[in-house]
């Protein structure tokens, strides 16, 4: 597309235009209605000029605007893909050869054929415009400026934008307003060029009159910094804004909010929506759906129902994106009843459930495993009228093939055609992986042929499927014709795909067979990278052949590489873990000999290994050289300090250290705060194990199941049993769910202290949750009703379903 030259444009106008007739005023009002209704044509349009063009009738100059303003903003429908276009095209018919017949266009006709030619991204067609306006002598007003501008915007012409307004519009006696300002402050923030926002908005103050910055203009740099990560900054122009005495409004507090909770700041957040309240500026839609967002993000799913509940009981209505993110949050922590309530409750409150909230509502009865319901909402969904697509058919053949309901995967995959749905590769990946995964490698294949035969074209996802899954089963020869086939057709431009089988096999400890799959990518003339031989290294390290592993990292620089950093880590970490800290520290010395530096997880894999060797002062020197060598520390190096002490039994220096890291604000995390709670209980700090929970919160943190699990094992072991029940309500009352490990460990520290009654509640909550008995807790029931004296009145507290455990161990 030919660039205009801005230039060529502003130059001494002319004027000289024919006056041209008008068209029925009923005939254009009808059209118009069409156009906002989706339903006029191309070819009705046309029709329509033809019948204008031949009567004698004036042509409304405001009717003629109106119609094509319609069109300008009309969206894509069936009868008419381009309503800006065609609106371009009739006024070429209606300016040629039309005699007085069609009026003279006017300022505001060409504003909209400006405004056509930007939505169409004809930047070269607004200019020229634009020139034939200033030839045609009229005075140029800001509506005409103000399409220019916006033109060059999307064209991502922000500086010759920047010269109009400033220089050509004063020479042609248009003062820029303060929305020709904010056409510029948008594009600016939208290149995230926020600070050339800020600088324009300055000037805009200076010049003051009609220029003088509104409220739109500040939300606008302020949504940008915002977006730019530069919060000091925005909350600075918030101030300013304040002292000019320009009032925020809703779109001012939402974007803070939005902020905050992108931030996971949510009190704080809840600190500002709590001051526009009282500034009395009511929140809207978008503010209490950034709250909900960002509660559920956290996984706080409880404060979103608790924010979605204000939102219902202030009278703001929710829209589809607050209803779809609330169930999602629900759905995501196991609560899908809570979210079919939800569900319901959208038609009844006006909002009919699209297919989003659909898909998200089968996923969470996918995931709890729920297929009956999964199965009902599906067909009410068909008789709703919603026709599902091909990631609400994906999402019921992964449930179930990953339940290994292969059968029912395969009918609803069969399912999607009857629905008018062609499965896609995705659909096709699902089910073969599946097939592959439980060793169906035939019915795998049967599938790729009869996707090749649908005329779908293999990608790697498909190949790597079947090539792990071939691998995995043994069939090497099948898996390495698989390999040779990629490489013909060109899917492996690089070494990801060969990375992620050798990754895949080392990982299920399949070491011999991933090299056996590396020697033979080698000899079909593939290099593998430094990060293949590292994923292979690390295989020998997970399965404990240190020795293989070194001969992996000979290989690295016998093929001419490298060995990186992580290289290294591999290896010193597969040494810690085995206990050979002095070989890792062999290693670790080698590694800087050579020029590689350490990083910060180099020392702290160093660091963990010396304290899983019982050597603190070791560990302790290693720390210090870290901090003189200008290592960066991050909370996971003050986490294995801290951890490494309690193991230790040198819970004094970890409390000292902790002590220390608050002093500094260091920013510490939910792990820190479970390693010390621990250490607490360890030295008999009972209430300070006690406060360092109760500020959790304040942290900005949330307890995970180690930190309920930690509280409540050693509340019961200190024989604080109310407390310790206690702890387990907020657990449940803040959504986190229990895991078997928890619930078993509860269970039998329970039994170990005799309190059988309290340890028969917490055995109904593993059934409850379709949890499974534990080996060892089984093992602790039969044992413990096997001993002389134990009270047999007391298997009557144990649920049903274990008693006859009870029974056996007295037998």
């Amino acid at each position: 597309m030919p660039r205009v030259r801005l230039s060529s444009i502003f130059t001494n106008p002319t004027s000289s235009t024919e006056p041209s007739p008008r068209a029925p005023l009923a005939a254009l009002a009808a059209a118009t209605e069409r156009v906002r209704a989706g339903t006029l044509s191309r070819e009705d349009a046309h029709h329509l000029f033809d019948e204008l063009l031949r009567q004698a009738a004036p042509v409304p100059e405001r009717a003629m605007n109106g119609f094509l303003a319609a069109l300008a903003r009309a969206p894509p429908s069936s009868a008419c893909r381009c309503g800006p276009a065609l609106a371009v095209a009739l006024f070429r018919r209606m300016s040629r050869g039309a005699g007085r017949r069609v009026a003279p266009p006017t300022l505001h006709t060409y504003g909209i054929l400006m405004d056509c030619c930007r939505r169409v991204g004809r930047l070269d067609l607004a200019l020229a415009f634009f020139s034939r306006l200033l030839r045609t002598g009229m005075c140029v007003n800001v509506f005409a400026f103000s399409s220019l501008l916006r033109g060059l915007c999307d064209a991502k012409r922000t500086e010759e934008a920047m010269d109009v307004l400033l220089h050509r519009m004063p020479k042609l006696g248009c003062l820029p307003d303060v929305v020709s300002y904010s056409i510029l402050l948008k594009s600016f923030c939208d290149d995230r060029k926020s600070q050339r926002a800020l600088e324009l908005l300055r000037m805009m103050a200076k010049e003051g009159g009609s220029c003088s910055p509104n409220v739109v203009a500040y939300n606008t740099v302020i949504d940008g910094f915002f977006k730019e990560g530069e919060v000091a900054k925005a909350c600075d122009l918030f101030h300013v804004m304040m002292q000019e005495g320009i009032p925020p409004n809703v779109v001012t507090y939402s974007s803070i909010i939005d902020a905050l909770c992108k931030a996971r700041a949510m009190a704080k957040a809840e600190v500002i929506l709590r001051q526009m309240v009282d500034k009395g500026v009511p929140p809207n839609t978008a503010t209490y759906t950034c709250l909900i967002h960002g509660y559920s993000t956290l996984g706080q799913w409880r404060d979103a129902v608790r924010v979605f509940k204000e939102m219902t009981n202030r009278g703001v209505l929710p829209n589809a994106a607050t209803w779809n993110t609330l169930m999602d949050s629900l759905c995501k922590h196991g609560r899908s009843k809570v979210a079919r309530d939800i569900f319901d409750s959208m038609a009844m409150k006006g909002q009919k459930p699209d297919i989003v909230s659909y898909s998200i509502m089968l996923h969470g009865y996918a995931a709890e495993g729920c297929f009956a319901d999964m199965t009902d909402l599906f067909n009410s969904m068909v008789r709703d009228g919603i026709l599902p697509n091909h990631h609400v058919f994906n999402i019921l053949i992964n449930a179930y093939a990953n339940r290994g309901l292969m059968d029912e995967a395969i009918l609803m995959f069969e399912e999607m055609r009857q629905q008018g749905v062609n499965p896609n590769v995705v659909n096709y990946v699902t089910v073969m992986d599946a097939l592959c995964k439980m060793g169906r490698l035939d019915d795998a294949m049967d599938k790729f042929n009869q996707m090749v035969d649908k005329g779908l074209s293999p990608n790697r996802a498909v190949y790597q499927c079947l090539v792990l899954g071939f691998c995995s089963h043994g069939d090497f020869v099948k898996a390495k014709e698989l390999i040779s086939e990629v490489i013909n057709k060109a899917l492996c431009p690089n070494n990801d795909f060969f990375y992620s089988v050798i990754n895949n096999l080392c990982k299920e400890g399949r070491v011999t067979e991933a090299q056996d799959m590396f020697d033979f990518i080698v000899c079909i003339g593939q290099r593998p990278d430094v990060i293949m031989y590292s994923s292979l290294m690390d295989g020998y390290c997970l399965v404990g052949k240190m020795e293989e592993a070194l001969r992996v990292l000979d290989a690295i620089v016998s093929a001419g590489l490298e060995p990186d950093v992580v290289s290294y880590c591999i290896l010193v970490n597969g040494y810690c873990k085995i206990g050979r800290i002095d070989d890792g520290l062999s290693l670790f010395r080698a590694m800087s000999l050579k020029g590689v530096k350490p990083t910060t997880i180099m020392y702290n894999i160093i660091l963990d290994g010396l304290f899983q060797a019982g050597r603190t002062v070791a560990a302790n020197d290693k720390f210090h050289e870290m901090i003189e060598s200008g290592i960066p520390l991050d909370i996971g190096t003050y986490n294995t300090l801290l951890s490494g002490f309690c193991k230790n039994n040198c819970s004094d220096e970890a409390i000292m250290l902790f002590n220390k890291l608050r002093a500094m604000n260091v920013k510490i995390n939910i792990i820190t705060l479970n390693i010390m709670i621990s250490a607490m209980f360890k030295a008999r700090r009972i209430e300070e194990a006690k406060d360092l929970f109760a500020t959790i919160s304040a942290n900005g943190l949330v307890p995970s199941v180690e930190t309920y699990h930690q509280m409540m094992t050693n509340l019961i072991n200190e024989g604080l049993l109310e407390e310790a029940d206690n702890i387990f309500s907020s657990m449940e009352n803040a959504g986190c769910d229990p895991n078997s490990q928890l619930l078993n460990h509860v269970v039998r520290v329970l039994l170990d202290n005799g309190e059988i009654v309290r340890a028969g509640t917490y055995l109904s909550k593993i059934d409850e949750k379709n949890l499974s008995l534990e080996a060892s807790t089984t093992s602790l029931l039969i044992s413990l009703f096997s001993r002389k004296g134990t009270c047999q009145k007391h298997i009557n507290f144990l649920p049903a379903k274990y008693q006859f455990l009870a029974v056996a161990g007295c037998s």
